[in-house]
């Protein structure tokens, strides 16, 4: 019987394993494509015969109607399954990416970027969702790590490879090949059938229950203060990331491969560091994380003022990609204790607070930006150094023994 049982308790980390794999697979591959896009707006600008202030609004265009769409699969997932759900998301990313490759305007580009945001937001707020049923509080954090790691790997490499591509295979074929892509893990979602439908089960909820688990959601001060710190965080880094490249290309005179080398960095850390983060938010709790994470963001940021030697940018992308891997994930780690019986709800709202606070980010920036880079890097800098200031006593109660209480 214990040789049953262990048996038994090691199949089920395999199938968790596997499916954690796959869950970060998809989250790659969904973040690499977001990410892909704003290096190449110069290159896009000349073939589509546009200004780049036009050809930018394709960032929001994907980033907005996405965060909207969280709202709508949180929900879906909660009252039809998550399987069935994610499946419907996956498949839509992967046809309307492909689809996007056909382009002929940035009218059309746009308008293929607002459907597919629409359509492939369902698949990351959900994979996050079912880790915080997967996995108890006290051992949540390593999983989000490997989970935010593959996201920030999607940014590692979709940064540089958007640009460093454009020669060999063009913008169209970066987007056939991330449509084709999105096919394998579609594939492999139905391995985990009985996985997914015994970690979470529909709840079947009214739309008036729906309405009333967001309206609860939205009473509690934790929940209000942590959303509100996702939606300025990501404007932050997604205002200044979605403009990066332009300032690269101006402030240094060069094309699409030095524009990629030099975001290299970015993205790195969560990729190697996103596990190691992760732990040390379970051992030590989120309280201390968060304030350094969101100055490092800042620091980072403040020397781009400084004009600095193009060999230097990598490093600057690197701490500007440390402070997001400090900070979106762990607030992503308190989300998941939210929400009761509703994890898509909650996770649906958080999703939709970092994906809305993204295309506003890249708007407000580039209002700012009308009158100079200075002028918006600087701006950003001394927001996000007063959000780590507020955050020492915002998350004082997110440490360790706080944790543990809630467990």
């Amino acid at each position: 019987m214990r040789n049953d049982a262990s048996t038994s308790a090691a199949a089920d980390d395999d199938r968790g394993n596997g499916l954690l794999g796959m869950l970060s697979a998809v989250s790659f591959l969904i973040f690499f494509q977001a990410y892909m896009v704003a290096p190449i707006i110069p290159t896009l600008a000349s073939d589509l015969h546009a200004p780049v202030a036009r050809v930018a609004l394709v960032i929001p265009a994907y980033l907005i109607p996405y965060g909207v769409g969280t709202l709508i699969y949180g929900v879906l997932g909660d009252r039809l399954g998550i399987l069935r759900v994610m499946f419907f998301s996956l498949a839509a990313f992967s046809v309307l990416a492909f689809q996007t490759a056909f382009s002929t305007s940035v009218e059309d580009m746009i308008g293929w970027r607002i459907v597919t945001g629409l359509g492939a937001s369902g698949a990351v707020p959900l994979s996050i969702a079912l880790v915080g049923r997967l996995y108890p509080y006290e051992r949540r954090g390593r999983a989000l790590g490997w989970l935010f790691g593959a996201m920030a790997g999607g940014m590692a490499l979709g940064s540089p490879l958007g640009a460093m591509l454009i020669p060999l295979t063009g913008w169209r074929g970066l987007f056939m090949a991330v449509g084709t892509s999105g096919l394998i893990p579609l594939l492999m979602l139905g391995r985990y059938r009985r996985h997914l439908a015994s970690a979470v089960q529909p709840t079947g909820a009214s739309s008036r229950g729906v309405l009333q688990g967001y309206l609860d959601l939205l009473a509690d001060s934790r929940a209000r203060r942590t959303y509100a710190y996702v939606f300025l965080n990501s404007m932050f880094h997604s205002g200044v990331f979605a403009w990066l490249g332009v300032f690269i290309a101006q402030q240094y005179h060069v094309g699409p491969v030095a524009i990629g080398s030099a975001l290299l960095g970015y993205g790195i850390p969560g990729t190697v560091l996103g596990p190691l983060i992760g732990r040390a938010a379970d051992k030590y709790g989120r309280a201390a994380l968060i304030p350094v994470g969101l100055a490092i963001g800042s620091t980072a940021v403040a020397a781009l003022l400084l004009r600095m030697p193009l060999v230097a940018v990598p490093l600057l992308a690197i701490a500007l990609s440390l402070g997001y891997d400090m900070t979106q994930p762990l607030f992503a780690g308190i989300v998941t204790s939210f929400g009761g019986k509703r994890p898509g709800q909650a996770m649906g709202v958080n999703v939709f607070s970092l994906f809305i606070g993204a295309g506003v980010g890249s708007l407000v920036f580039g209002a700012l930006e009308w009158h100079g880079f200075t002028l918006a890097f600087g701006v950003f800098a001394i927001v996000e150094v007063a959000l780590a200031l507020f955050a020492l006593r915002v998350f004082r109660k997110e440490g360790r023994g706080a944790m543990l209480r809630r467990t």
